[in-house]
């Protein structure tokens, strides 16, 4: 069995780190690099930064914050948000970033995720899926219905920080990237997103089992119970979590231990 990874995730907006619910109401949490050096301290596996209004601005990823964290700590960490381009991924990774994490760049331009995946490898590549659920009551054609305890539904992927629909069925766009190569899936629940209820458990089962890549579950963490059950029921490689770091209710070796003991493997420090 291979070792599950604890991931806190920063969301930065105007250089702080900030949390929201549902990716509205963002409230700042503190500097990104002040934290990132905390979580390293903790255990934590990897990082994830998350520039989330700068595909919506229009604007490039901010750069000095993947700088000052390069400085900082010595896990890998991803950085994601207003990647437009392979000059984009480049300048990243030349700032001591271990992956670039692509979302609207990759639903507009798809060869985006095959020419990356050529220039700097898979396992550089994460392509991010943010994902709302759309309830039916039949099946829909070109979507992958599945049956949920909340429902009947199909997931669709938004783009721009999560302010615009794109109609596309999370299932099958995860399904394609994988095709074109990418290393690694970040689906993170819309619906889920800083409501501390649970993680959206069918989604990255579905996804998990569809691909058979690494996944990343994103959205919802709110207790020790709900990482447990989403890298054993939801299948994911790996948690991301946000709130529940940045707000002090569990640390990450408090999250290790009690996997630990849940029989989950993981890395202790």
């Amino acid at each position: 069995m291979l070792t599950k990874r604890i991931i806190p995730c920063l969301d930065v907006k105007d250089g702080k780190v900030v949390k929201g619910v549902r990716f509205k109401n963002l409230k700042i949490e503190g500097d990104p690099a002040k934290l990132a050096a905390i979580y390293e301290q903790q255990g934590a596996d990897e990082l994830v930064f998350l520039d989330i209004t700068a595909s919506y601005e229009k604007r490039g990823t901010i750069l000095d914050v993947a700088k000052r964290t390069a400085d900082t700590v010595s896990i890998p960490f991803t950085v994601g948000g207003g990647i437009r381009n392979l000059t984009d991924i480049q300048n990243l990774l030349n700032s001591g970033v271990d992956k670039a994490s692509i979302n609207t760049a990759a639903v507009k331009d798809p060869t985006l995720i095959k020419r990356a995946v050529e220039a700097f490898g898979s396992q550089c590549i994460v392509i991010a899926i943010d994902a709302k659920r759309v309830y039916v009551k039949t099946s829909v054609p070109d979507k992958v219905v599945v049956d949920t305890p909340q429902g009947r539904c199909w997931w669709e992927v938004y783009i721009e920080g999560g302010n615009k629909p794109t109609g596309l069925d999370a299932i099958s766009w995860a399904m394609r990237v994988k095709e074109l190569g990418a290393g690694e899936l970040l689906p993170t629940s819309m619906d889920y997103d800083g409501t501390q209820d649970g993680y959206d458990i069918s989604l990255t089962r579905t996804i998990r089992e569809r691909t058979n890549l690494p996944v990343i579950a994103s959205g919802g963490a709110g207790s020790l119970e709900h990482i447990f059950e989403v890298l054993t029921e939801g299948k994911a490689d790996a948690a991301l979590a946000a709130s529940i770091f940045h707000r002090s209710q569990y640390s990450v070796g408090e999250v290790k231990r009690y996997l630990t003991e849940r029989g989950v493997r993981v890395r202790l420090v």
